[in-house]
């Protein structure tokens, strides 16, 4: 794969961490790691599909570092879905930035990758995120560029939507 088509190594933008207790989580990283965090996301109902279960509304909770260029996103989940720390806190995937989820994903599969979630169904163009592993095993997230502004907005101190209470 290759920044010719459209997905570039050069594009990661952040490391999705899982987390049981995220407000720790932020303490800790944040003191040792020198990091300040955008406003806490909570999305009751966040849109996953998994070939396993199809489309549904799950719980999340989330946030990034405001430092960049790399991002550190932590992710407190609840069970059932890629994101719930359950025995396996720690790191969870990369993400990179794609001008086209739909193409991408299409052409890791191709590849030999399988597609672990989505943020809509394929018939769907997989949303603005897709979760996609190479027999190698590290998950990649997907992520669609046109959202980038608005994450850049909110790492600067605004608000990207869904903020907890």
């Amino acid at each position: 794969m290759s920044e010719a088509n459209g997905l570039s190594w050069q594009r990661i933008y952040h490391t999705g961490i899982r987390v049981h207790d995220l407000d720790a989580a932020m303490d800790e990283m944040g003191k040792t790691l020198g990091v300040t965090w955008a406003t806490v996301q909570h999305n009751p109902a966040q849109q996953i599909w998994t070939p396993e279960d199809g489309l549904r509304a799950v719980e999340l909770t989330f946030v990034y570092s405001c430092e960049g260029p790399q991002h550190i996103e932590l992710l407190q989940g609840v069970p059932g879905t890629p994101w719930h720390a359950g025995d396996a806190p720690g790191v969870h995937h990369v993400g990179i930035w794609v001008d086209d989820v739909a193409a991408e994903t299409e052409r890791c599969l191709a590849n030999g990758w399988s597609i672990a979630a989505a943020g809509a169904a394929p018939e769907d163009g997989y949303g603005v995120y897709a979760y996609v592993v190479p027999p190698s095993g590290p998950i990649v997230e997907l992520v669609w560029s046109a959202v980038e502004p608005r994450f850049e907005a909110w790492w600067a101190g605004g608000t990207l939507g869904n903020e907890r209470d």
